[in-house]
């Protein structure tokens, strides 16, 4: 679903598959090749969303700024994760039920594990591998690399579009 929200309308490119189950009110910008699915809400209606290229809102997150918010290109948003950040870099995965307090910053190239928590107004810098609750961040290896970059080759895009063929 679809909604304007005090005169803001969403704005999504053509190449985006999103989701008819899925929640996008208000000041919302979606780039290309970007998809969202069953039950993300995606809510701007404290300020603007705008999200990159290439980035995957998964089922059952929530984005919702409470000021203006940045979303990159190539990030992944894993399931249920809840994402109140001013700005997500580039080449970032969020890993499933983490959820990122107000104001926080993460820097391009971060890999945030599973059910992590940011704290409001952090800042996590590029490079970096974050995980717990609350969050330590450490330096990110080779060996945690292709976590981040799975979205980078078309692997969400392709099977929403494979979706979309079905109903999606």
């Amino acid at each position: 679903m679809i909604k304007s929200l005090n005169g803001k309308t969403p704005r999504i490119a053509d190449s985006a598959c999103i989701s008819e189950w899925c929640y996008i009110v208000g000041d919302v910008e979606i780039g290309e090749k970007c998809t969202v699915w069953p039950g993300a809400v995606i809510r701007a209606d404290f300020g603007r969303i705008r999200i990159g290229n290439n980035t995957h809102v998964e089922d059952n997150c929530v984005v919702h700024a409470g000021g203006d918010m940045t979303i990159g290109n190539n990030v992944i948003i894993g399931h249920g994760a809840a994402v109140h950040a001013s700005v997500i870099g580039n080449d970032v995965l969020i890993g499933m039920n983490s959820t990122i307090l107000p104001g926080a910053q993460i820097e391009s190239h971060v890999v945030i594990g599973a059910h992590t928590l940011i704290k409001k107004e952090a800042k996590v810098p590029g490079q970096s591998l974050v995980v717990g609750a609350p969050a330590k961040i450490k330096k990110l290896t080779a060996r945690s690399r292709p976590w981040a970059y799975r979205g980078e080759n078309g692997y969400y895009y392709n099977l929403a579009c494979e979706y979309m063929k079905n109903g999606f």
